[in-house]
């Protein structure tokens, strides 16, 4: 079996003011990471380009919470690759659960600022997610099989090399509800499975998959000592820095 770094990623959401975000990051810089996982922070644009500068120098990758699919243009509101870029970014992620259910982010939508992430080397952290009712009808895999076919629809192994998933069942997304440990590992095999039958086994067994859908310092453990979780896609313990640290040292 192939051995895969673990990643363990903090999405910030919509909190954080710029002093929150330094107090945050100055936090993390010091913490231990016995596990060597590669540690990523997603914080909102307003203070991306301050995180990225006291990042600098430390272990921490940061990572846009999403990007526009147009390089510039009249698209009020609206967040570039080249900005993200500018700003530090090294990552971006694309498809969260919140931006295909609020924002309304279609696969058509995700297929093209995966080809503006590509274009600019940005590094996709890529979601999918059943619904409750999806999950009740039995069409999870179903569902996770047709957003990973849309959203990467026209790239090579190739070129969607480096490229990271994340599963969140969307259920389990700030509810408090988390997957078992089972259900996540079956659903992170479909995965492989999909990845190995598009991209060949060399692709599938090097893309790391990550779950996210309320992970805590509670539950980490049982959750990464699955064989196909790769880590993590934290949302409010990644907020607080002990909580944090101690999801980075799972056990």
């Amino acid at each position: 079996m192939t051995k895969r770094t673990p990643i363990i990623a903090g999405n910030w959401k919509m909190h954080n003011t710029l002093a929150e975000s330094a107090a945050l990051v100055e936090a993390l810089k010091k913490a231990d990471n016995k596990n060597h996982a590669e540690i990523i922070v997603a914080p909102s644009f307003t203070s991306l380009a301050k995180v990225a500068e006291l990042a600098k120098g430390s272990a921490l990758q940061v990572c846009a919470q999403d990007i526009h699919w147009e390089d510039k243009g009249a698209f009020t509101s609206a967040v570039s690759p080249v900005q993200a870029k500018d700003a530090g970014a090294t990552h971006t992620i694309l498809g969260h659960s919140e931006r295909r259910s609020v924002f309304g982010d279609t696969d058509e939508i995700l297929n093209k600022k995966v080809a503006a992430a590509l274009r600019h080397g940005l590094t996709i952290i890529f979601c999918v997610g059943e619904t409750l009712a999806q999950r009740e009808a039995n069409e999870t895999i179903a569902v996770i099989d047709a957003q990973l076919e849309n959203g990467l629809k026209g790239y090579t192994a190739e070129q969607l090399k480096g490229l990271i998933i994340a599963y969140e069942p969307v259920w389990a997304i700030g509810t408090g509800k988390t997957a078992t440990p089972a259900q996540a590992q079956e659903v992170h095999a479909a995965i492989r499975q999909f990845l190995a039958g598009k991209y060949g086994e060399d692709f599938a067994q090097a893309t790391r998959i990550l779950y996210g859908g309320s992970v805590k310092d509670t539950n980490v453990d049982e959750i990464m000592a699955q064989p196909d979780v790769d880590g993590a896609l934290v949302g409010g313990q990644a907020l607080i820095a002990e909580k944090f640290t101690r999801i980075i040292n799972f056990n």
